[in-house]
């Protein structure tokens, strides 16, 4: 496998699953419980909802995708493309959960691409 393929798919399952928990919670409208009893059995309740365990099992996926990239490629080379994943939260979160948009966010992705660029270039 093509190790900028792999990158693009950890990235992808990673932002997916990030994005689908939080979508989710949304939904749910639920606040993490005080008492200890009630904190185990909500997180066992969620982790059995089809769209949480999506986001573990995307999780999960892009780490294998993660280590056939670290097969192929040194760490210092591939990891700067890590960062592109809070930019593609971004664009994703305003899109997809009506997040807000600002300009600051706009700006600091732009360095956060930018700088991929330069770290994988130079």
């Amino acid at each position: 496998m093509n190790p900028y393929l792999s990158i693009g798919l950890t990235l992808l399952f990673t932002v997916y699953g990030q994005i689908i928990l939080k979508y989710r919670l949304n939904q749910l409208q639920i606040k993490f419980p005080d008492q200890l009893t009630d904190k185990i059995v909500f997180t066992l309740k969620l982790i059995f909802d089809p769209l949480i365990l999506s986001g573990f099992v995307a999780a999960f996926v892009a780490s294998l995708f993660w280590i056939i990239t670290m097969t192929k490629m040194e760490i210092t080379k591939a990891y700067p493309f890590m960062s592109l994943a809070p930019a593609l939260v971004f664009l994703v979160g305003v899109y997809v959960l009506n997040e807000q948009f600002t300009w600051g966010k706009l700006i600091g992705l732009l360095f956060i691409i930018f700088g991929t660029i330069i770290t994988v270039k130079l």
